[in-house]
């Protein structure tokens, strides 16, 4: 996958439609928090139906307000599946060095399943 390929030891988990877990993979080397935090930006994902961490990224050095929802993290990472307008579950990635990368890496594997969810 495109995190493996850069040299990331990330946790990925994927959720359904109810947020119920289907997968967690976590790479040897991968932190213990990243477990925690793909949860958090799963969930941010599923209840807010965007991409999880703040709406426009912060300006460099300014910290992300914190996220709203108790269980959720205000970082990058967590991507909504979508099915047409619906979303039928979500992806999220820890690990990688900062959150912009974690979401290309959820979004790549995303794309690799695309023409499943047609």
């Amino acid at each position: 996958n495109n995190c493996k390929a850069s040299g990331y030891k990330v946790t990925v988990l994927v959720v359904d439609g109810l947020n119920a877990p289907k997968a967690l993979l976590r790479d040897d080397g991968a932190s213990a928090s990243t477990t925690e935090n793909v949860k958090m930006k799963a969930t941010a994902a599923m209840l807010y139906n965007r991409p999880s961490g703040p709406a426009q990224p912060p300006p460099p050095g300014q910290a992300a307000p914190p996220a709203t929802i108790p269980g959720t993290m205000n970082a990058q990472g967590g991507v909504p599946i979508k099915w047409g307008e619906m979303t039928i579950g979500a992806v999220a990635v820890s690990g990688a060095p900062g959150g912009d990368k974690d979401a290309v890496c959820a979004n790549a594997g995303i794309a690799k399943v695309a023409d499943k969810l047609k």
